[in-house]
């Protein structure tokens, strides 16, 4: 089952409470593509300048990921963020952001790619993803991610794109922001009625609620206690989530819950260490030996 991800390829630079790193791999596509690929071959659709380092091409390659989609665009530079977290690291603080090639006119999806069957697009803005859907070919299923950016000036746009796609992610205020709604609950049940046929709401360390036709199912974090980077922890779920959802090669009820433990396991490997690299050093295997810890963990008979 095909997996396709568009979404930001970019140049981080993090500063946490336990040391800081410059001009690493980042962006959304790159967090999605890395934690998807550990289930599922993944197809990556994004743009970098000719700055963006070979390095980094060779890193997504070596996992397997189909870089096909992947356009250097010549006389612009790569997506850069500069950002710090303090305390408990529960938010970012950004320092500098240079949008430089994301400020220009969107990627072509390959004529390869447009068969694709499950599609993730990575946040950025809602037009930009309502062109990028339209390129393809009826997906069975597409999933999106937002900000409260899109939702506080783009809002308009970002509920055309509601009407064309099957699920949603976003955290907990991001969902209250667009539902004027402040139990999670009914703003989950809010948004169905905007479009989507689920939603799944992110409440950082305290885990994740799915809202559904079928109910509510909710999941607590992995409660691990190396917290060093949690940049791309959102998509890193997101890509464990989908790349498991691709391996089963269906989306109803019991498959999408399991995706969200997938998706919560990932995620909890991601921020263990900054940027991509503990992504880089984890296998499917190592994803099921936390999960089994994991449903363990909340066995109570």
């Amino acid at each position: 089952m095909s997996l396709l991800v568009t979404g930001s390829i970019g140049i981080d630079s993090v500063k946490t409470p336990h040391g800081k790193v410059d001009d690493v791999l980042g962006g959304s596509a790159v967090y999605f593509s890395l934690a998807a690929s550990i289930f599922h071959p993944v197809r990556l659709v994004g743009v970098v300048g000719e700055d963006f380092p070979k390095v980094h091409v060779d890193t997504l390659a070596k996992r397997g990921i189909d870089l096909t989609g992947l356009e250097t665009r010549k006389g612009s530079k790569t997506f850069r963020w500069r950002g710090e977290y303090e305390g408990d690291m529960n938010e970012a603080v950004t320092l500098q952001t240079d949008l430089n090639v994301l400020d220009e006119a969107g990627p072509t999806i390959p004529e390869a790619f447009r068969d694709s069957r499950f599609v993730f697009l990575a946040n950025t803005h809602p037009a930009l993803q309502r062109e990028l859907l339209g390129q393809l070919g009826g997906p069975e299923l597409v999933v999106c991610d937002t900000m409260n950016l899109w939702i506080d000036t783009e809002r308009d746009q970002l509920l055309e794109l509601l009407r064309s796609v099957h699920g949603i992610v976003l955290n907990d205020g991001e969902a209250r922001m667009l539902t004027e709604r402040d139990n999670l609950v009914a703003a989950g049940r809010k948004i169905l009625e905007l479009g989507p046929q689920f939603v799944v709401i992110k409440k950082g360390e305290h885990g994740t609620a799915l809202v559904s036709a079928d109910g509510v199912f909710v999941l607590p974090a992995y409660p691990t206690d190396e917290v060093r980077d949690p940049t791309g922890a959102g998509d890193s779920f997101a890509g464990g989530m989908m790349g498991y959802l691709a391996r089963a090669g269906d989306w109803g009820r019991k498959n999408l819950r399991a995706a969200l433990a997938h998706g919560t396991i990932t995620a909890s490997f991601c921020i263990q260490d900054f940027s991509v690299s503990r992504l880089l050093g984890l296998d499917r295997d190592g994803v099921l030996h936390r999960l089994r810890e994991f449903c363990d963990m909340m066995r109570f008979e």
